[in-house]
């Protein structure tokens, strides 16, 4: 049977001074009796220490909750256990410890002294720290996560630039507590234009006096600005702009589709502003998202611009033709107003396939659109039915407009029909069909499209480069 090793002589005192622990005893007014050697070490003091009251050991916070919390429980409880506070090291620095303490009673049943036992919490701290900020990363990055979802499904449903532009400001202004968010988008022309939300700086944007400090904030892209006093150093204007529009910070995150530029993603704020590398990575991928949404949108736009339009000249086609007119005709009849359909028949165009062949043909073709689209209204529908048959539509149109824009059209085309090459020579017959409607009835859109068709034909008849109105 082996025995157990027995304690050398004064292990015991050896066991107190170097404890795993500070030991420390204190009398009932707080005052340091004893202290063993563990805790002189941490706190870097020797045994002068002893004497002192332990409440000039604390931290100032510390000296008050020892002072309201710590001691009412204690005298309460008789026996408190790991209680969080912090102790000064004789450098001035501080040691966190966990405090367990129990209150020595005398025969009488009075307090005879107090007895600490302080652990090192610095690691634990650490380790509570270094967790905290895991969670706040965890957090901010799930929350990041969450926006990204919810601006997903409000990019998702938008069918209109507009409605794009609304749901990117309402999730950036939710995701970054934005004072103002405005969309500004680049149209096919290149210009730009704001598409939704706030602009407070628009007006210096827009003013001669920004030229030059906008051509640089522009070059630069993706900008964060945290406070006027970055400002004011490279573009004063810009910052005497943000001070009247009472604008502190603000970001512009470039929205890009294949590398090309399409707008920007500006957000404003009244206050100071840092931005970490979370919030522009955030505000990027509302800026990516967006931009492959709105790329699909114009997409699907051209798409439905060439399903509705001839390909040839970019005027309407026999489908877009059939809506407008049933628009047309279901205005006349509500409003009981007049309005006329135009054919137009080239004469001579055969010829110049048979003998210039097609490109000529369809040089010519693209000519008169362009002559069309000049000659008419600006509410006018101009299309192209077929082969060398054109269409116009003219809503609330009397005789005398229908005809003054029907001859400007025979004018037009016969003026300049120099322009072609040599031998190359068009006319045109043109019939008006002018709809009156009776209260109540309307008219079918084949009706009228046969009425003006069959007016083109006797001016054709007639000898060409004639106008014939007929009315129904």
């Amino acid at each position: 049977m082996t025995s157990l090793p027995t304690e050398p002589e004064g292990s015991l005192e050896e066991l107190y001074e170097h404890a795993p622990a500070g030991l420390v005893s204190l009398s009932p007014n707080g005052t340091i009796l004893k202290a063993n050697r563990t805790f002189l070490t941490w706190t870097g003091r020797d045994a002068s220490l002893i004497g002192s009251l332990i409440i000039d050991l604390l931290t100032p916070g510390g000296r008050i909750f020892y002072e309201t919390r710590f001691l009412q429980a204690l005298w309460l409880r008789r026996e408190l256990r790991e209680v969080a506070m912090s102790v000064l090291r004789g450098d001035g620095s501080e040691l966190a410890v966990l405090v367990n303490a129990v209150v020595v009673e005398g025969d009488d049943g009075d307090p005879r002294l107090v007895r600490l036992a302080l652990f090192d919490a610095t690691e634990r701290q650490d380790y509570e720290r270094d967790l905290l900020a895991s969670r706040r990363v965890a957090e901010a990055s799930e929350a990041r996560v969450r926006v990204l979802q919810e601006a997903s499904n409000a990019f998702a449903v938008a069918t209109t630039e507009a409605e794009l532009a609304d749901a990117l400001v309402a999730s950036a202004r939710d995701a970054f507590a934005a004072s103002a968010v405005a969309v500004v988008l680049v149209d096919a022309e290149g210009d730009t234009y704001l598409a939704g939300g706030v602009h407070p700086l628009a007006g210096f944007a827009e003013a001669d006096r920004a030229s030059a400090e906008m051509a640089m904030i522009r070059q630069s892209g993706t900008l964060t600005v945290s406070n006027l006093d970055e400002v004011r150093p490279l573009y004063p204007a810009l910052a005497d702009a943000m001070l009247d529009a009472r604008v502190e910070a603000f970001s512009i995150i470039v929205l890009q589709d294949v590398g090309e530029p399409v707008g920007a993603l500006i957000c404003f704020f009244g206050r100071r502003r840092v931005f970490d590398e979370q919030d522009t990575a955030l505000q990027v991928a509302l800026g990516r998202q967006s931009a492959a949404v709105l790329s699909r949108i114009r997409l699907q736009n051209e798409l439905e611009l060439l399903a509705m339009h001839d390909q040839l000249t970019g005027l309407a086609n026999r489908k877009l033709l059939r809506e407008s007119l049933l628009g047309a005709l279901g205005a006349a009849l509500w409003h009981e107003r007049s309005m006329a359909l135009i054919f137009v028949d080239l004469d001579g165009f055969k010829a110049v396939n048979d003998e210039f062949g097609h490109t000529a043909g369809d040089a010519v073709l693209k000519w008169v659109a362009n002559q069309l689209r000049a000659a008419v209204r600006s509410t006018d529908v101009v299309g192209r039915f077929g082969g060398d048959e054109f269409v116009i539509i003219c809503e609330n149109a009397g005789a005398d407009e229908a005809l003054l824009i029907a001859q400007r059209v025979l004018s037009m085309i016969n003026a300049n029909s120099h322009e072609f090459p040599d031998g190359v020579r068009v006319g045109a017959s043109i019939g008006v069909a002018l709809h009156q409607p009776e209260p109540g009835l309307g008219a079918a859109p084949e009706a009228i499209f046969i009425a003006a068709d069959s007016a083109m034909y006797r001016s054709k008849q007639s000898g060409g480069g004639q106008v014939t109105l007929v009315q129904l």
